[in-house]
């Protein structure tokens, strides 16, 4: 398989899963490999994309799964969602808040029960020296890692390749976000998240919301 910069990041998302985390939604779920991790944790997972493709890929994905580990898949748009107020312990979203208005993220603040986390791996627009510098420096990283992932599938029998689900045509959009815009809006729908960028053209948006006791 080709070497993945979202699935590079699951072990960093997961770490963000509060404990006790009971109930969790991925937004923009794509083939629902994320969704599947989690509910493989025992979280009741469900996820949702705004392409019918993407969710009927990660149904087909997870159909032999026992149904403990297997997520709930919907084709639902995240902008016009009535998503259940307070509800879900932990709510992830991986490369996919660029296709959406940013304000997106206050309708997953509030579907956020009392002591949640919102977890956001996004993309951005380059637009500084210092991402020049980060896009620079991932470049032979990235290309390392592509290999390696390609030495190790060759070494693997036919048959003991991870081929991973059915293919789905992912819709794809150049981020229009700058980190700077990204980071003065989350300031004021997130506060008190944090920010950090990562190395892949990507950056990491916690939010944890104030518990019952404030």
């Amino acid at each position: 398989m080709p070497f993945d910069h979202n699935d590079h990041y699951h072990r960093l998302l997961l770490r963000q899963v509060p404990p006790g985390c009971r109930t969790a939604l991925d937004v923009g779920c794509g083939t629902g490999r994320f969704a599947r991790l989690l509910a493989e944790r025992g979280v009741e997972a469900d996820g949702i994309d705004a392409s019918a493709e993407m969710t009927g890929a990660a149904r087909a994905a997870s159909a032999g799964l026992p149904p403990q580990h297997r997520p709930d898949f919907r084709h639902m748009d995240a902008t016009r969602a009535e998503l259940p107020p307070e509800h879900y312990d932990f709510v992830s979203c991986l490369a996919a808040l660029h296709h959406m208005p940013f304000g997106t993220v206050a309708a997953l603040r509030d579907a956020l029960a009392p002591g949640g986390v919102l977890a956001v791996l996004g993309c951005y627009r380059e637009a500084s020296p210092a991402d020049r510098a980060w896009s620079l420096a991932a470049v032979p990283v990235n290309a390392a890692a592509r290999i390696a992932v390609a030495v190790r599938e060759a070494a693997l029998p036919r048959g003991g390749r991870d081929t991973g689900p059915p293919s789905a045509g992912a819709p794809v959009r150049r981020p229009e976000a700058t980190l700077e815009e990204i980071r003065r809006e989350a300031a004021v729908l997130l506060p008190g998240s944090t920010l950090r960028r990562l190395l892949f053209w990507r950056y990491l948006l916690v939010f944890r919301k104030p518990g019952a006791d404030g």
